[in-house]
């Protein structure tokens, strides 16, 4: 399997919510070392501390459960002393751009919550030690597996009251309503936090989509236990799915993104095509059709794995014209196929072995067959002539 039809992917699942600790947890119940992740801390210069993790009791299912000693600094800090303290650390870039990136959208949050500036704010506990430890330790344990692309799960958003040092909020909290926009949620009964502002920011700021689990290889999983003891016996636990994207040959669950357009330029389709492709689209099309008063228009459709979609939604957004958008989901099946070459009078040429009902067929591949017919000053049907001449059997795999 070649590194392009290969990526690192994992799945949050809130099924009861999550938080910074939970998510925390289940990165360490899915295999990271807690004695690593204390040497990467240590590169924070925080005050001495010391990171315990154990197995949850009390769940049908075994889950991790982190707690930090001392448990809360007593020190309050600001947006701004956090951000130094991260920029100055040893951490590496990645790391530090993305817990960067986690605290500005609860510092914004906070911020926006309590009218004051996002630099001067006292994040609802965050200044202490867990909730750094919680952000920063998250961030690091996506790296050390090597997650490219987070995608979670629509997010319980639950009614009722909680106590905090700003007196009563009702829930879910303002910050987590903040947070959460243009993120799916979705309503529940029980009268108890399931999301708090840290496992909300979390999600928010490191995931490349929201919605259903996406086609995957799973690998690891792991699950971070809350403290909390909720009704009707749902464990309080946030599962974490790693594993990796594959192209597999049997069928597959596509989303099918279209917009009709009558007042756009065509000429940027080319540009279009390529944003989408950059951001995984697996097929664009672009149709002529009538559109009402008799106005010349134009379809266009997007084929996109789901866990891909919102980024694409996105761009055709920004690119087109379009204020509107279509989208379903269908199935589809498409046939096993390896890239590769096949040796011709003017060296090999690009194509793909497809292995259909009647057997292996030789593809082949448009812009290397254009770039051996302008190198070599010859018609591209010549080209295309001598590659379909060649046998299945002539066919030399690439790289795997």
């Amino acid at each position: 399997m070649s590194a392009d039809e290969q990526r690192r992917i994992a799945y949050a699942d809130c099924f009861a919510g999550v938080s910074g600790d939970m998510f925390l947890g289940a990165l360490i119940d899915a295999g990271m070392d807690p004695d690593l992740l204390q040497a990467e801390l240590a590169k924070l210069n925080l005050k001495k501390f010391t990171l315990l993790s154990h197995k949850q009791p009390g769940h049908a299912i075994s889950a991790t459960r982190l707690e930090i000693e001392p448990a809360r600094s007593e020190q309050k800090q600001t947006w701004r002393d956090i951000r130094k303290l991260i920029i100055e650390s040893r951490l590496s870039d990645p790391v530090k751009e993305k817990s960067l990136r986690v605290f500005t959208c609860l510092a914004e949050a906070e911020g926006k919550i309590h009218c004051c500036p996002p630099d001067t704010v006292h994040f609802h506990e965050v200044g202490a030690l867990d909730s750094i430890v919680d952000i920063v330790g998250s961030v690091i344990g996506l790296e050390h597996f090597g997650i490219e692309y987070l995608v979670t799960s629509p997010l319980p958003m639950p009614r009722g009251w909680l106590e905090c040092d700003h007196g009563m909020l009702p829930l879910p909290p303002p910050a987590v309503c903040e947070i959460l926009k243009d993120v799916p949620v979705y309503g529940t009964d029980i009268n108890q936090e399931l999301v708090t502002p840290t496992g909300a920011a979390i999600v928010k700021s490191l995931s490349r989509d929201f919605g259903d689990f996406p086609a995957m290889h799973i690998m690891r999983v792991g699950y971070g236990a809350g403290t909390r003891k909720l009704p009707g016996g749902i464990p309080n636990l946030f599962r974490l799915v790693i594993g990796h994207t594959s192209k597999v040959a049997e069928s597959q669950k596509v989303e099918i993104i279209e917009t009709n357009l009558d007042d756009w330029s065509p000429e940027s389709y080319p540009h279009l095509c390529e944003q989408l492709f950059s951001l995984g689209a697996l097929d664009v099309s672009l149709i002529p059709i009538q559109m009402k008063k008799g106005r010349p228009g134009f379809l266009l459709q997007v084929i996109t794995d789901p866990a891909r979609s919102l980024q694409i939604k996105n761009s055709i957004l920004t690119e087109t014209t379009s204020i509107g958008l279509r989208y379903r989901l269908e199935k589809r099946m498409t046939l096993p196929r390896k890239s590769g070459k096949v040796k011709t009078a003017w060296g090999p040429v690009q194509v793909k072995r497809v292995e259909t009902p009647a057997g292996y067929a030789l593809y082949p591949e448009y812009e290397d067959c254009r770039r051996v017919a302008h190198k070599n000053r010859i018609p591209l049907k010549d080209v295309y002539t001598a590659v379909n001449r060649c046998l299945p059997e002539e066919f030399i795999p690439g790289e795997e």
